[in-house]
């Protein structure tokens, strides 16, 4: 299994707060510990343990400085107060704890926190600095310290606020990809299994048809059976030939075949082959006649292709008429037969397809009784407007 490289600041962010405050406490106390331990100049405040534990004292808060921020600031202004006033040890470059402190509460406290505290930090530091000190020159650095740490302390909530908004972002985007992944794959499942049932359910009945119609003609009309069997093995090939170019997409280990789905204009040979299964198929296309772009293509002959095997299957018709009439930006589809009407079948996946195809162009499908409640009548409108027609 690969890994990947981590960068240090990386490691340290993704690190435990409480480690983190843990070493942030005991490289502080390192700080503060080098003037007790680095030779000292001569009439200098000597060092002694107790100056030594105030020190420490005053570090140490600095561990829970995320869980009670204020109170951590409190305490080691107190301690840093004491030690300033009550003893006379070694000073400190810089108040490490308390500018420390300082940051923190301006990180994670709240504005009405901070403007309270704020105020009462810097009457503490003029309180402790000052007297202790007696300069100007102590005091000023002192308060431009704890201006300088309250600062920093804002501009990193800026900043990890803006982080975690651009994380979230980043979350939702990659949320809404995956979903529409998903969604995207879903609508080619479905389109898959629309035109797999669409080429095997028309090719299955009129092969059923044909088969049934067999015998029959073989003791009738040796010549119709002979017609009969032909129609049996061409449907079976065209089918073949369609599955074979659809599921060729799907193939990895080669390229797909190019070759085009039906469309209108291999409407003729769709109805001749229903022909030879029994009824009559008329069919007439009207209106502004004109090619009509790849998918809408498709989908008409998908459509036509659906109503006739619900014929073939379910009406038991003796007449189907097929129709397209080109309008400026519709083409209307209409498969009219004399059969038993829509309690002999008509429903099911089919007609579902059928409706999904018309959505899929802006399109609607009505389908019910024929003309005086006689037979089955579908009508598809499709979107076919002079920005889909081709040239």
């Amino acid at each position: 299994m690969r890994t990947r490289a981590v960068r240090p600041g990386v490691r340290l962010g993704r690190a435990r707060p409480w480690g983190v405050d843990l070493g942030l406490t005991l490289l502080v106390q390192l700080a503060v510990t080098m003037p007790f331990v680095l030779p000292r100049q001569a009439g200098l405040p000597a060092v002694t343990w107790d100056s030594y534990a105030m020190t420490t004292l005053g570090v140490l808060p600095l561990v829970w400085r995320r869980r009670r921020p204020v109170t951590v600031l409190v305490v080691i202004l107190l301690v840093g107060g004491v030690y300033k006033l009550a003893l006379d040890g070694p000073g400190q470059p810089l108040p490490y704890a308390g500018l420390i402190a300082f940051y923190t509460v301006a990180l994670l406290c709240p504005a009405r926190v901070r403007l309270t505290v704020g105020p009462l930090s810097v009457v503490a530091v003029v309180v402790s600095v000052g007297p202790a000190t007696g300069t100007a020159r102590e005091l000023s650095f002192t308060l431009f310290c704890a201006g300088a740490a309250y600062a920093l302390g804002r501009l990193q909530y800026t900043r990890q606020a803006y982080t975690a908004a651009v994380e979230d972002r980043a979350a939702q985007l990659e949320r809404a990809n995956r979903i529409e992944a998903e969604q995207a794959v879903a609508r080619e499942r479905a389109r898959i299994a629309r035109e797999m049932h669409d080429i095997l359910s028309h090719a299955v009945s009129i092969m059923i048809v044909q088969a049934e119609a067999g015998p029959v003609a073989v003791r009738r009309a040796p010549e119709r059976a002979e017609a009969a069997f032909e129609a049996i093995s061409e449907t079976g090939r065209e089918a073949m030939a369609q599955l074979r170019a659809m599921l060729g997409v799907l193939r990895e280990d080669g390229p797909a075949p190019r070759e085009p789905q039906p469309g209108v204009a291999a409407l003729p040979r769709l109805l001749d082959r229903v022909r030879q299964g029994g009824p009559e198929v008329s069919y007439e296309e009207a209106g502004e006649v004109r090619a009509l772009a790849a998918a809408v293509d498709t989908a008409v002959y998908r459509i036509v292709q659906e109503a006739l095997t619900n014929v073939v299957k379910h009406a038991a018709a003796r007449r189907v008429a097929v129709r397209l009439h080109h309008a400026r930006e519709e083409l209307t589809i209409t498969v009219a037969d004399d059969g038993r009407g829509p309690s002999g079948g008509g429903g099911g996946h089919g007609l579902i397809g059928v409706r999904e195809r018309a959505a899929a162009h802006g399109g609607s499908v009505e389908a019910g009784p024929g003309p005086g409640g006689r037979g089955f009548l579908l009508r598809a409108v499709l979107v076919a407007s002079p920005v889909e027609v081709g040239n």
